[in-house]
């Protein structure tokens, strides 16, 4: 059962939700907000360690925005930051997946003395992804057009929410490998609904910016790096890349796999994620 707990920081309370027991491990994601039902990605993290699951500013009942540039990857790092110093945590691992992977690496270059080891999966280094032809947001890729009239609709306050429920279904078949096995898949409790806000600031104020794949060999922290052999959102190039550039890394790639291995190969990833404390 995860557990609701504020923590009073110097910039403000945040909410995370808390599960498991030993070495503490920070895992959130750029635009989503989490509940008590958890999160299928930190789920496998909470038998080797106590997993904070952090509403960033913005999302769920944590801190509101107070000026635009507050919701930038740089500035979550100094919320994070100021939770992982109420928490009295010299140290922690954090985890992050699609955009908290991007979030993750730009931890690891910014404050690299906080962090024990990051674990990377499905993410990209630059903004380069958005015009790979093999992900679904490049106009070039056979689902685009697709793509643009869900996520109109899902913007349209018009539209129904037993609606958007069903278009929320198709966005998300087109990121797993098998879309036939979509209710085995998802049959579990789950949380990490989308804050528009912050959304919002990626797609059109730190997207268009972003590329830290110069600094990438900087990050000398352990570093575990993963990614479905068929990841149609951020495709698994970019994973090759980012494993590539840091010294160490290592990178899994699951062969049967979309944009989600942790519920397409579940088994797979969690004896990935064993592997990873066995190690060290």
């Amino acid at each position: 059962m995860w557990i609701q707990q504020f923590i009073e920081t110097t910039r403000g309370s945040f909410e995370v939700f808390v599960k498991g027991e030993g070495e503490p491990i920070c895992v959130t994601h750029l635009y989503s907000a989490y509940n008590e039902k958890g999160n299928t990605f930190a789920n496998p993290f909470t038998e080797h360690g106590t997993v904070y699951l952090v509403n960033l500013r913005g999302a769920g009942n944590s801190v509101g925005s107070v000026h635009k540039d507050d919701l930038s990857m740089a500035d979550s790092i100094l919320d994070l930051e100021a939770i992982r110093a109420a928490l009295q945590f010299e140290k922690w691992a954090f985890a992050g997946h699609s955009t908290g992977g991007m979030l993750g690496l730009v931890y690891a270059i910014q404050a690299p003395d906080s962090l024990r080891r990051i674990v990377i999966g499905g993410a990209a280094a630059s903004k380069a992804y958005m015009q790979h032809p093999g992900s679904i947001y490049c106009t070039d890729n056979p689902n685009n057009g697709r793509l643009r009239e869900i996520l109109s609709s899902l913007n349209n306050p018009a539209t129904p929410v037993e609606k958007k429920k069903s278009l929320n279904r198709e966005w998300t078949e087109m990121s797993i490998y098998r879309p036939e096995k979509y209710d085995q898949y998802f049959n579990k409790p789950n949380s990490g609904s989308v804050v528009p806000e912050r959304l919002d600031y990626y797609s059109y104020t730190e997207l268009p910016n972003y590329d830290i794949t110069a600094q990438l060999p900087q990050i000398t922290i352990p570093t575990t790096v993963y990614c479905g052999l068929h990841d149609a959102q951020c495709p698994h190039v970019f994973s090759e890349e980012i494993a590539n550039a840091i010294p160490n890394a290592k990178l899994f790639t699951f062969n049967d796999s979309n944009h989600s291995p942790f519920v397409e190969e579940a088994e797979k990833f969690v004896e990935m994620v064993a592997s990873i404390y066995k190690e060290t």
